[in-house]
């Protein structure tokens, strides 16, 4: 195939010289705004539904395997599209593929808000996954094509304190709708913002098209790539249920490893490629990427116990829960545009090993909470790894999409967020192993050393389990001093595991701050169609 090398050379043909803004389309500030609102959307939806998941599980008589499909559908329809969108974005115009997103995924919303079964919900979970994945690498080729390059980071702040800012919102505002309307109100709430955000990228958004975008649409290498991305996925959820050793872990994992490998092979010798393998030859690309990939280890792997600790250990409300983790999602909002601003003046390089240093001391001394730390040093630590993660969202996505010539815009958008798929699906599986582990060494021990009636193996199996997320497993009819002691047990053993998984995912980020050491600001990044109009 053509060598897709990152150059400035290459990349200035792409866009012509542009002139004179008329009115408001294309204007960078608000098309910011337009896809901001779109974006929010899906970032909202990303944590606002697992609260609404219990009363959906009790108003449809669902099974627990049911409730996780609400999410594992969606997270497969999305980790498996993104690329695919990207490339879309790519050949037929960002503005369309955002426009078709938005109205896909609100009218998804509301589906399942319509909707009178747990079957007929997720297959609207899926849908909402696949225009899901349409959205947002769309609004980081809209970002990438609109914003000449001294803008561009400032604007990927912004985008990132968006999401930011939506996702803490989730649990607080699901809380209250299902606590003072119904769970269906949860979705419905997507469909005046899907609304809003479709007028405004009617009015606002240009579509910036290179003149060399590709022709053609390679649909063996998307079938190649969906199988595997699948199949990677698929292992990493099942994974905890299944056992890493066992026989359908293994060959999960062993299809996904045989069709990345068809895929790059295919991808090597068709014309028109999905995923141009030359854009890896840019080592920050491919350190962005990397680093994307173990940033979201780090951080959707620590914050899965996160919310049990808060819930289950400390007994507080979803909604509770959600206004303790203000201090972690209110600085990613206040840090992420100031990460973008320091990344125009010095380069991303010294903010990114920054953040994922300050990243790295966060997980050690969340590694240190037991069952009675208090709300101030919870909230040092969260604001701390707030600190840590906004530069990282911020420029590493710039890496990524910026040192990509501007006709692959999507697919670096793609790539980005499939990243942080992969990663996030990665470290919940991997640190949820760890705390497993550790729990299976440690409750056995401090049941016995608490005096409490020995368990027969399928008893401590399941004890495990509860253990595992925090539950105390209380039988009912169990006297008080023996529930007391049960949940005492279960508070240690969990805390401990927790520790160790934390600090796991500390050894990560000191990794992934190894890794930014190989990024720099991306070279295509001044072929942006808005340069001159700001």
């Amino acid at each position: 195939m053509t060598s897709q090398t990152t150059t400035v050379a290459d990349a200035a043909p792409e866009t012509p010289i542009p002139g004179p803004r008329k009115g408001l389309r294309g204007h960078p500030w608000l098309t910011l705004f337009a896809v901001a609102i779109g974006v929010m959307m899906v970032a909202l939806d990303g944590t606002i539904v697992a609260v609404a998941n219990p009363a959906i599980q009790q108003d449809l008589k669902a099974s627990l395997a049911d409730v996780q499909w609400i999410t594992n559908g969606y997270m497969l329809a999305l980790a498996v599209s993104l690329i695919t969108a990207g490339k879309l974005g790519d050949r037929f115009g960002h503005r369309q593929t955002f426009l078709v997103g938005i109205v896909g995924f609100a009218a998804a919303s509301g589906a399942i808000g319509l909707s009178g079964s747990v079957a007929t919900v997720v297959t609207f979970r899926v849908l909402q996954g696949l225009f899901g994945a349409l959205l947002m690498p769309a609004a980081l080729g809209l970002l990438r094509a609109t914003f000449p390059a001294e803008k561009l980071n400032m604007a990927i702040g912004i985008w990132g304190a968006v999401i930011g800012a939506s996702t803490a919102a989730g649990p607080i505002v699901g809380g209250l709708l299902v606590e003072h309307v119904s769970w269906q109100s949860v979705f419905f709430i997507n469909v005046p913002v899907g609304v809003l955000a479709l007028v405004l990228g009617l009015v606002i958004l240009k579509d910036h098209r290179p003149e060399n975008a590709a022709k053609s649409f390679d649909i063996p290498g998307i079938a190649l790539l969906s199988v595997a991305m699948f199949s990677l996925i698929w292992a990493l959820i099942k994974a905890p249920e299944w056992s890493w050793g066992n026989g359908k872990t293994l060959l999960f994992l062993g299809v996904a490893a045989v069709a990345f490998l068809a895929f790059a092979l295919w991808e090597n010798k068709v014309r028109e490629p999905l995923l141009p393998l030359g854009l890896f030859r840019s080592v920050p690309l491919s350190a962005g990427t990397v680093l994307m990939v173990l940033m979201a280890f780090a951080f959707m792997g620590g914050l899965f116990f996160v919310t049990f600790y808060l819930q289950n250990v400390h007994g507080m409300s979803p909604v509770d829960s959600g206004l303790h983790l203000l201090p972690l999602t209110g600085m990613m909002i206040v840090a992420s545009p100031l990460a973008g601003a320091l990344i125009t003046r010095f380069g991303p390089r010294i903010v990114l090993v920054a953040g994922m240093v300050c990243t790295a001391v966060a997980m050690f001394g969340m590694a240190a909470l037991e069952v009675g730390t208090g709300t101030g040093v919870m909230s040092l630590w969260f604001a701390l790894l707030g600190l840590g993660l906004a530069p990282v969202m911020v420029g590493a996505t710039e890496v990524i999409v910026g040192n990509a010539p501007l006709r692959h815009a999507g697919v670096a958008g793609g790539l980005q967020q499939a990243a942080m798929q992969v990663g996030g699906s990665l470290g919940t599986a991997v640190l949820g192993a760890v705390m497993a582990s550790r729990v299976g060494n440690d409750l056995p021990g401090n049941w016995t050393s608490a005096q409490l009636p020995p368990l027969s193996p399928e008893q401590l199996e399941k004890a495990s389990d509860a253990v595992s997320v925090g539950m105390p497993p209380v039988a009912k009819g169990t006297p008080p001093e023996f529930a007391a002691k049960i949940t005492e047990v279960t508070q240690d053993t969990f805390v401990s595991g927790m520790g160790v998984s934390f600090t796991v995912a500390g050894i990560v980020a000191v990794l992934a701050a190894l890794v930014a050491m190989f990024t720099k600001r991306g070279e295509n990044a001044q072929a942006g169609a808005g340069a001159g109009h700001i």
